[in-house]
């Protein structure tokens, strides 16, 4: 079926899925799905709407100049995707597989709708990975004092493939200011540690000091302040004393895997909305 979703957001005030929903009944377009959210504290409202596009009579483009016209009548805040569009994603890895492996997993089993045109990363060690689902690797060291200049070198292959989202599925670079404004909320980043908690290097080590009874894991929008990205999904599991830093780490490479593909899921399937600092993420 082909479709269109929007994401809105706004100013919350009466009337507003009355005259959205009637813009669109008055067009012939059938809804196939509306999600809101009102947030009373912050006074704004949140739209996720899908449109069956297969009777369509107008062009992509006059729908949304239509739309831009309506949009600037209310104040709306807004982006349109289509479903016949593929995003490019783009993988980061440095020496752990674990996610790397289920995020390719479940683009093979047609799990996640997007294409993975390249694995970009700063070792060779997992070349053999991509190998085995027939990805393109590429790999750039950084070499000391030279940061600036591998970065420059996959911000070109990267535009190069025209992508969409950059994944960091366990990338142990801290990206430039300059990366990260280059794909502004573009880019997704697993924490291996149930922020706000034990952000940084080594957080296993450090929950294990604390003495934590829940371990967990992070997916966010990388932002330019490290670990403080807007949160798309978390998980934890329980733990006891009896598990050391080893154990934690093993216990965590699973969470993380899970919560990182739930995240990746949620932003092809155009279900977030950033507001701020935080997100809304609109159930399936």
């Amino acid at each position: 079926m082909r479709e269109a979703i929007l994401l809105i957001q706004t100013a919350d005030r009466k009337g507003l899925l009355a005259a959205i929903s009637t813009f669109f009944s008055s067009r012939s377009f059938n809804i196939l799905q509306c999600r809101q959210y009102t947030d009373l504290r912050e006074g704004r409202y949140f739209m996720r709407i899908r449109l069956d596009l297969s009777d369509m009579e107008i062009t992509r483009k006059q729908l949304e100049e239509e739309f831009g016209g309506f949009a600037a009548t209310l104040g709306l805040e807004y982006s349109i995707y289509y479903g016949e569009d593929k995003p490019k994603v783009a993988l980061l890895v440095s020496k752990t597989s674990h996610c790397l492996y289920d995020l390719l997993a479940h683009v093979r089993e047609g799990d996640l709708g997007c294409e993975i045109p390249l694995i970009i990363s700063n070792h060779p060690d997992l070349e053999h990975v991509a190998d085995m689902f027939r990805v393109p690797f590429f790999c750039f060291p950084v070499e000391p004092g030279h940061k600036a200049e591998q970065e420059e070198q996959v911000i070109e292959l990267l535009d190069r493939h025209h992508i969409d989202l950059v994944v960091l599925a366990r990338y142990m670079q801290v990206l430039s200011d300059r990366f990260i404004e280059h794909y502004p909320s573009r880019i997704i980043n697993i924490h291996h540690a149930f922020l706000p908690a034990f952000q940084g290097g080594n957080p296993y080590l450090r929950a294990w000091e604390r003495g934590v009874k829940m371990i967990g894991a992070t997916a966010h929008y990388a932002t330019a302040e490290l670990d403080e990205g807007p949160i798309i999904e978390q998980d934890v599991e329980r733990i006891t004393h009896e598990s050391d830093p080893d154990e934690l780490k093993r216990i965590g490479k699973d969470i993380e895997r899970r919560v990182l593909t739930r995240a990746v899921r949620a932003h092809l399937e155009h279900r977030v909305i950033i507001s701020g600092r935080r997100t809304i993420v609109f159930s399936r």
